[in-house]
């Protein structure tokens, strides 16, 4: 699809701080967006040296909400040194914000920046997509009549979790995955969700299915994690941190 750059830019640029990247996350990047959905835009910001010296930390996360003609922007942008600290931590997040396909705003620093996440990825980011998955699920077990984009998530987060596992690649977009993964009920899912209305829903005869769906490739997402060659550890904590030093003394 097109995207509303002029739009997504305006937005970005009323940002406070300096941004090392904003990219697009949820549900477009997932593969999934529907017509009605909104654009989610994270990213990480600077601070100015002033304020990490002082007493007062700063806006760590800085949330702007906007609707331009109609669109719906949401945007969420962390601090460096906080975003840097998620990356040393099993975060998938922030991994697939930063090597995320769809960039409103980029800079020298942004590449770097994924160069160095590459050493950030470790196997027991497994547990993240476990975790996430589990959460997903259980969200759309207490929905009544159940949706088709919640379902989606739990797929989502589960092949992304196996494909780390097995590649120690960043991939987001479930239909890329589904290229490998071949589950033939994923197409179809996507079709009802970005070309239906955001809450289309689900026939209750399906739920058992997609149940031992969730558990089969939760079990692979297991298996995968304990097979995987991935390091134990990040290994990039010293890049970062000079990275951020650089960044704090060369800001304007």
């Amino acid at each position: 699809m097109n995207l509303p750059n002029e739009k997504l830019l305006q937005h970005v640029q009323s940002h406070p701080y300096p941004l090392l990247f904003a990219t697009i996350s949820g549900a477009l990047l997932y593969g999934f967006r529907s017509a009605d959905s909104d654009f989610g835009l994270r990213g990480v910001h600077l601070l100015p040296l002033e304020t990490v010296v002082g007493l007062d930390e700063g806006d760590q996360t800085v949330e702007k909400e906007g609707i331009y003609d109609g669109l719906e922007i949401d945007l969420v942008t962390h601090d460096a040194s906080k975003f840097f600290t998620l990356m040393l931590k099993r975060n998938g997040y922030v991994l697939e914000q930063i090597f995320s396909p769809l960039i409103v705003h980029s800079t020298p620093e942004h590449d770097e920046l994924k160069s160095i996440a590459a050493g950030c990825i470790t196997k027991h980011h497994a547990h993240h997509y476990l975790g996430f998955a589990a959460t997903q699920w259980k969200l759309f077990g207490k929905e009544s009549p159940p949706r088709v984009k919640p379902l989606l998530y739990v797929f989502r987060v589960l092949l992304t979790g196996i494909h780390l596992m097995q590649t120690g690649e960043v991939e987001a977009n479930i239909l890329r995955l589904n290229e490998t993964a071949g589950l033939s009920y994923i197409e179809e899912l996507v079709d009802r969700e970005s070309n239906g209305p955001e809450k289309g829903t689900l026939d209750a005869t399906d739920l058992a299915f997609y149940e031992r769906e969730c558990q089969r490739l939760t079990a692979e997402l297991e298996s995968a994690h304990e097979k995987s060659n991935l390091p134990e550890a990040p290994s990039a904590r010293q890049e970062l941190n000079d990275l951020l030093v650089r960044l704090r003394l060369n800001a304007d």
